[in-house]
């Protein structure tokens, strides 16, 4: 194919060394490629046919008429000149578009061609054990365990609620925490309130052979867990209903005491287990104990395991994007199937997703037989995978400072915060930001729009405090993306 990449004065030197001999360059006599427009281009244009052409990503122009006056497809590249080697070099695979940048193309392509895999391996495994409808073991995707805890407590909208909310990060499971003092009433009521919302099976979460039961007749699909002291007690009415259980070891039992409990649970009639070897907390044998994961598999391979990263997220001080991600790579080497977090700490909200995600690196990685890169999915938050050209600061410049004078607005003044997530007849609306002004109240979902809004109602007057709400705007909305809080002028 022969190809045309235009590009203006600054970035041609960019340009070019990605480009190589892939492409031919035209260096238009502008010096922002942003700035290309028809005329322009039409100008500056050589008499040579090519098959394409493709302009700057951030080109907001109509080149419709040129395109059909030198019946060649005019067609936007990426926002950045270093991605033009990539989208040049897979023209073949990538339609480009005259409205959306080449780059936001790619990475829609390659996230819906992962997603589209996963379903085809989801959909191709012969698992082990279902849980309503949903694959546990066999080669299916690890899947996610979101724990309500103290679920027994709460009212049944503050229950339905955290139900949606865990179901619209990616929860494939919903593990029912028990309450110390709950009784098997309370149970009971959990168990029925979430069995009305949830989409996506139950389990229930306590030791309490009485407890168990009230679950179990209730509708659960999973008790967590067995051990020694309630199997023979349960173990009956879990056969009866041919539910699936997590079976762990006794305290400070290790192995052979998990291997004593499920040969229990199988002669209890039990045929759905998954089996817990349980993992350590950091500085607690956390590495001791995923050996007895790894042992525990050579020697059981058919039988399903579970994995409690909650038991590490929520006890390092550490951001879990990362911990989850490591721990969801080293779960899958050991060959786990369920992923456990309660995601109950302030520190570890967005962990059901982040798991989820890496979940679905892993099979992708898995089937391809490559680390979990250039997936289509990632979990790259505050990092990007490829820095853009920097700038250079030049010989002469005007040395920026700080001004420490303030004067009120005329127009007034205003408070901004943000919003929780809630939800809204079944589903999560996101978080908000609030512009509090003197007289109105402006909410948004995005700096740019509550900003434009205050502009249009001549709320603000002076360009120091235009300035101000910019940046105060901005880190509000970074404060919902980022799942922080905010509080206006503090340090971010």
């Amino acid at each position: 194919m022969h190809v045309l990449v235009v590009t203006a004065r600054k970035a041609a030197e960019t340009v070019k060394s990605a480009v190589g001999d892939m492409a031919e360059v035209l260096v238009l006599d502008i010096d922002i490629a942003a700035f290309t427009s028809p005329t322009r281009l039409k100008n500056a244009m050589p008499s040579e046919k090519y098959d394409l052409i493709i302009i700057p990503g951030l080109v907001s122009a109509d080149f419709s008429s040129l395109e059909k006056e030198l019946n060649t497809p005019v067609r936007l590249g990426p926002k950045h000149a270093v991605d033009l080697k990539l989208v040049i070099s897979i023209l073949s695979e990538l339609e480009l578009s005259t409205t959306i940048p080449a780059c936001e193309l790619l990475t829609t392509k390659r996230r819906e061609n992962a997603l589209i895999s996963l379903e085809e391996i989801e959909k191709s495994v012969s698992p082990v054990l279902m849980l309503d409808n949903v694959k546990i073991g066999g080669g299916s995707i690890i899947k996610v365990m979101a724990e309500v805890v103290n679920a027994t407590s709460l009212s049944k909208n503050e229950l339905a609620n955290r139900i949606y909310q865990f179901q619209s990060k990616g929860a494939d499971i919903i593990d029912l925490g028990v309450g110390m003092a709950a009784t098997p009433a309370e149970v009971r009521a959990a168990v029925e309130t979430a069995r009305e919302i949830s989409e996506v099976p139950l389990s229930i979460d306590t030791l309490d052979a009485e407890l168990i039961s009230a679950a179990v007749e209730s509708g659960v699909d999973l008790v967590l867990s067995l051990n020694s002291d309630n199997i023979a007690a349960v173990g009956q009415i879990i056969s009866e209903k041919n539910i699936a259980a997590v079976v762990i070891p006794d305290s400070e039992g290790g192995l052979e005491s998990l291997f004593a409990n499920i040969r229990s649970a199988k002669n209890m009639g039990i045929s759905k287990i998954i089996a817990d070897p349980v993992l350590a907390p950091p500085g607690e044998d956390m590495v001791e104990s995923m050996f007895r994961y790894r042992h525990f598999k050579q020697e059981c391979p058919d039988i399903p395991t579970f994995f409690g990263v909650g038991n590490i997220t929520e006890l390092m001080d550490v951001d879990s994007v990362g911990v989850n991600a490591m721990l969801t790579a080293l779960g899958w080497e050991l060959g786990v199937d369920i992923l456990f977090t309660p995601e109950y700490s302030d520190k570890a909200q967005g962990s059901i997703n982040e798991l989820k995600t890496a979940a679905n690196m892993m099979t992708l990685a898995g089937q391809r037989k490559s680390p979990p890169k250039d997936l289509g999915l990632d979990l790259l938050i505050l990092k990007e995978k490829r820095f853009r050209p920097f700038d250079v600061v030049p010989v002469e410049y005007i040395g920026a400072e700080a001004s420490f004078q303030w004067t009120r607005d005329p127009a007034g003044s205003f408070k901004i915060s943000i919003s929780e997530s809630r939800v809204m007849e079944g589903s999560i609306r996101p978080g908000r930001i609030i512009a509090q002004h003197t007289k109105y109240t402006i909410v948004g979902d995005n700096a740019r729009e509550v900003f434009d809004t205050i502009l249009d109602m001549g709320l603000v007057s002076r360009l120091d405090h235009a300035s101000y709400l910019g940046r105060e705007l901005m880190r509000a909305e970074l404060a919902l993306m980022m799942w922080r809080s905010y509080a206006q002028d503090d340090k971010f």
